[in-house]
């Protein structure tokens, strides 16, 4: 259950017919991301797990279930950076119900990532579906 956005970006990859090719469109995806202002990158913040440093912020319009997900971040690696902004095409505008519907693994593999991230990478990735899934979880509950 992916969203329109989501949805693009797979159209865009297959279009893409070698890795590196997909590999510099996720990094221009991260340039192209709003920068997280330093504000944020505070422990409370950081993803722990991630072999770059990464920090994620998430918010919520609205409350409960039907609360509307929203997040920024940041890493110091730009490949990182891009499967942040990747991560948002995947998220941004589900509410916090559907963020726990999302098969994000699935999704993602749709994309290839799971065949070309290093390992710690990919560890990397799972701590910040992690975070982003527990995050929606826990306003889903409200």
């Amino acid at each position: 259950m992916a969203n329109e956005t989501f949805e693009e970006l797979a159209e865009t990859f297959e279009f893409l017919d070698d890795w590196e090719d997909r590999y510099r469109h996720v990094i221009d995806m991260g340039k192209a991301f709003a920068p997280l202002d330093e504000a944020f990158k505070v422990p409370a913040t950081k993803v722990e797990g991630c072999a770059s440093q990464v920090w994620l912020v998430t918010s919520f319009d609205g409350q409960g279930p039907d609360a509307v997900l929203g997040f920024q971040g940041a890493s110091d690696a730009m490949i990182v950076q891009g499967l942040i902004a990747v991560l948002h095409a995947l998220y941004a505008g589900l509410t916090a119900k559907e963020v726990g519907e999302v098969d994000a693994l699935a999704e993602l593999g749709r994309l290839g990532l799971n065949d070309h991230l290093s390992a710690q990478r990919s560890n990397g990735l799972r701590a910040m579906l992690a975070r982003i899934q527990e995050n929606a979880a826990i306003e889903a509950a409200r």
